[in-house]
């Protein structure tokens, strides 16, 4: 019988193998929602909440904890100790041998072991094998740590698989709770960090008196505007700014440590927000000389809970200009040219389609981009630029109005303009073999959204498709936005609609069969891979393609 107590002693060992993997790999998914979320402790117990069954305490660890229960309360004196061996441990591995159900098909954020992550990673990783490893120390030799009580072991071949159960699965699933308990800790040590940084970056700012800060807020086209803000003043003067979606204080310390030199005269800074008081955070780091307001949506009003708090916390980007500086604001949105009347003084430029003092008028789009009139305080002359969208449009005029507080040109900023890419994932075109994509897939709103399918609508070569999951993140205002969205869908009368995720999209489909638009048209996909299979095999050369928001890793239906 000596391979009969071998086998079960192996499938012991691989058993405990499988739940250390599993556990790993749970600790490191849930690490990467945390960094997801900001390491914001509320936003990430939100999320918790939202997933509580799915990913947090799954089946299979409340189906696991009764298997033991029943087998202690009425199979205990009937069953044998490596008979339990066997089934628990092969229960253990069929559940748990596998990790695709957390890990999805593929990230398209990864998690990144920044050094923060490292810090917070040690703690973490120290109290997630706290409860299994003691309870197989336990298992193993039937002694407790600073106690003289001892487990009758002789029922078992080699261990209490009653107690590697239970320390497992309570290892497992406390998981995700232990990110509190080592954030906690952590929190300190972050906080002295991040004042470090904050008095680097403040002093070196201090340091160069003659430089320029701009500062761009607002619910959308903050980056976008930032990167024409940047492209029209390099013609002139030396610029540096912000990578990408740099908008928070460590981000923005970051490039002022780093980044910023003496020879630059102007900073171009993104000041994004999810709370009321983010942007003071960040002023109180570097108070702009001119400040540009892009418009007030609704981004993020799950966090504002209102559009009006959303409105209050950009205005502070005009209350902290610095007395006689200059805002820049998008006439065109009521909310933001009120803005102006909060002080006097400041200078005022506003800009806009149908308002303010520097305009555009006879929009058109092609597959080169967007061609349109600009009428300024300077003159007028015609733009084309690589973007697409009237927002766009909207976004290029406030950058021009930033551009005329430094004497450039029209003419200057429409060469310069023309030269300008698409910012990666906000209505990008691109040619994908044979095939036209426009990538709008950074972050749906709204407005937005409905700018894109409006666009895509005015292509007159090829077939138009769209792939979209719809909008979150917009609280009690989310099925209504998303019904909208499906109405624009249908009365855009597109060739296909491929929606990502039967339950958040139901909205949608709704808006678009109330416009009598084709059922058959409408195809549902269980992910954004499985869409672009669909697309594929509808799909010829010349087709058109807009990718309308992509939902992060954190989401799950």
């Amino acid at each position: 019988m000596s391979w009969y107590f071998t086998f079960v002693d192996a499938l012991l060992i691989a058993f405990i193998f499988v739940m250390a993997r599993h556990t790993f790999l749970r600790a490191k998914f849930f690490l990467h929602i945390f960094q997801q979320k900001g390491y914001k402790f509320n936003e990430y117990r939100h999320w918790l909440i939202e997933h509580w069954n799915k990913r947090v305490i799954t089946p299979e660890h409340v189906l696991f904890l009764v298997i033991i229960a029943g087998m202690l309360w009425l199979l205990s004196t009937t069953i044998t100790g490596s008979s339990a061996i066997i089934i628990l441990s092969m229960f253990g591995i069929f559940w748990f041998g596998r990790f695709t159900y957390y890990k999805g098909e593929r990230k398209k954020k990864p998690l990144v072991f920044t050094p923060r992550v490292i810090r917070l990673t040690i703690p973490f990783v120290l109290f997630c094998s706290l409860i299994p490893l003691l309870l197989t120390y336990i298992g193993y030799t039937g002694n407790i740590p600073f106690s003289s009580y001892r487990f009758d072991m002789s029922g078992f071949l080699t261990a209490d698989i009653y107690i590697l159960s239970i320390g497992w699965i309570l290892g497992n699933a406390t998981v995700p709770f232990w990110i509190f308990v080592a954030g906690a800790i952590t929190q300190p040590i972050e906080n002295r960090i991040h004042r470090h940084f904050i008095k680097q970056a403040k002093n070196k700012l201090a340091r160069m008196p003659e430089l320029t800060v701009i500062a761009i807020t607002g619910s959308y086209g903050k980056t976008s505007t930032k990167f024409m803000i940047r492209d029209l003043l390099k013609e002139r003067v030396n610029v540096c700014s912000t990578p990408g979606s740099y908008n928070t204080p460590m981000g923005i310390c970051k490039v002022i440590n780093n980044d910023l030199e003496a020879h630059h005269q102007v900073l171009i800074l993104e000041m994004g927000a999810r709370y009321e008081g983010n942007i003071d955070e960040l002023c109180d780091i570097a108070e702009p000389h001119i400040s540009v307001v892009t418009n007030v949506g609704i981004a993020h009003l799950e966090t504002f809970g209102s559009q009006d708090a959303i409105a209050r916390t950009k205005s502070t980007l005009v209350r902290r200009l610095k007395s006689g500086g200059t805002a820049v604001l998008n006439a065109d949105d009521e909310r933001v040219i009120r803005m102006g009347d909060l002080r006097d003084d400041i200078k005022i430029i506003s800009t806009g389609i149908e308002n303010g003092e520097i305009r555009a008028s006879d929009i058109r789009y092609n597959h080169e981009g967007t061609r349109f009139t600009v009428t300024g305080n300077n003159g007028e002359e015609e733009f084309q630029i690589k973007l697409l969208g009237a927002h766009n449009v909207q976004n290029m005029l406030l950058s021009i109005a930033v551009a005329d507080i430094f004497d450039i040109r029209l003419k200057t900023m429409a060469l310069a303009a023309s030269k300008i890419e698409p910012v990666e994932h906000r209505l990008e075109l691109k040619k994908e073999g044979e095939l036209y994509v426009i990538d709008d897939a950074f972050n749906s709103n709204p407005v937005g959204a409905k700018n894109a399918v409006e666009i895509l609508s005015r292509f007159e070569s090829g077939r138009r498709i769209i792939i979209t999951p719809g909008m979150i993140e917009l609280g009690r205002l989310e099925d209504k936005m998303n019904y909208e969205f499906g109405l624009a869908i249908g009365e855009a009368n597109l060739d296909l609609v491929i929606l990502v995720g039967s339950k958040k999209t139901e909205a949608i489909r709704k808006g678009i069969a109330s416009t009598g638009y084709p059922d058959e048209k409408v195809k549902v996909a269980g992910s954004l891979f499985k869409a672009n299979d669909i697309m594929k095999e509808f799909a010829r050369a010349g087709d058109i393609i807009l990718y309308e928001n992509d939902l992060p890793d954190t989401f799950n239906e």
